[in-house]
């Protein structure tokens, strides 16, 4: 064990000697990489210094990236640079090559910004904990008068993310929150104002999502005859009522758009009946509508043609998401 002495009548102050004195030890390969250094208790009794100025050493050491601090462990001796090649042939760099490029120019710039190596270590863990710990909770928020949208999110973001989703309506989400600060709030882009305004508060993170651009239904439509009869079959009356108004802008009064949500037995037996095409935006309105069709299949002329349409929340938005949430 090096021996480190303090010149107790020296104009330098007692933690500079000890720092510099460390400093050296390391600098000239006493201290190899990894080496675990003595604990305060033992540096104390060694020197004569109180553990308090030990510790303010140690930190000034991991400060200036030294040496770094492992919880229930102890100090140890940092590698610099890449020594030893042990972070080169780490699996996880050469998975993602690009990615330690990225991580490496972010440090730098933090450090560029004032940040010791300790505090960037501190960012980021902070930021993958909170991470971690929002990913572990996700919450759908719509308002409770268009409910179906929800339900329409929860069951694509299940089945994508695979993780639990709980679904919320706006109106309770100020009291579900007065329960919990880590989970993750999703919604689309239609409701985010009112959510983000009760999220705010609670310093939430809100991701809202983008939904699908439907571009091949709307070539459907564009290329239909007019007086051709669309229908519309969706767990969401918010999303019957958007469809109506893109519709009627994208054909004016050439086409006659019926609507009915899948539980509604009379305007869905209508759809059926006198539709050429009918658009379902999700499994359950597609099941219910393929029902209706075979129980009045011998009374048609001509049945119509079904189409289940694209998932409600876009791919790329999906994407977005899953990296919020660290799952991918």
């Amino acid at each position: 064990m090096i021996q480190f002495r303090i010149q107790p009548d020296s104009e330098i102050p007692a933690s500079s000697q000890l720092f510099n004195q460390i400093r050296f030890a390391i600098a000239s390969g006493q201290y190899s990489p990894g080496y675990k250094l003595p604990s305060t208790r033992a540096l104390a009794m060694q020197t004569g210094l109180h553990r308090n100025t030990v510790s303010k050493v140690y930190r000034q050491l991991e400060d200036e990236g030294f040496v770094e601090s492992l919880a229930g462990s102890g100090i140890y001796v940092r590698p610099q640079g890449h020594e030893g090649g042990s972070r080169l042939q780490s699996p996880i760099l050469k998975q993602y090559p690009e990615a330690y490029k990225v991580v490496q120019k972010t440090l730098d710039e933090l450090l560029n910004q004032g940040c010791s190596l300790n505090q960037a270590r501190e960012l980021f863990l902070a930021e993958v904990d909170w991470r971690l710990r929002c990913s572990a909770r996700v919450l759908v928020v719509v308002p409770s008068q268009d409910i179906g949208a929800g339900e329409l999110m929860g069951d694509e973001l299940e089945e994508s993310l695979e993780i639990p989703v709980q679904l919320v309506v706006t109106e309770e989400l100020a009291a579900v929150l007065e329960q919990t600060t880590s989970a993750t709030l999703v919604t689309s882009r239609y409701f985010i104002g009112e959510v983000e305004a009760i999220a705010a508060p609670k310093a939430v993170r809100v991701i809202p999502l983008d939904i699908h651009d439907y571009a091949k239904e709307l070539n459907v439509v564009k290329s239909l005859a007019k007086s051709s009869c669309i229908g519309i079959v969706s767990l969401s009356p918010g999303i019957l009522r958007a469809t109506e108004v893109i519709l009627h802008g994208l054909r004016g009064d050439e086409l006659l758009v019926m609507t009915s949500q899948p539980k509604d037995a009379y305007k869905l037996n209508a759809i059926v009946k006198r539709s050429e095409i009918i658009f379902c935006t999700d499994q359950v309105s597609y099941s219910m509508a393929q029902a209706a069709i075979q129980m009045v299949v011998e009374d048609l002329i001509r049945s119509p043609k079904l189409i289940r349409c694209g998932n409600y929340i876009g791919s790329h938005s999906i994407n977005l998401l899953k990296r919020e949430l660290g799952l991918i």
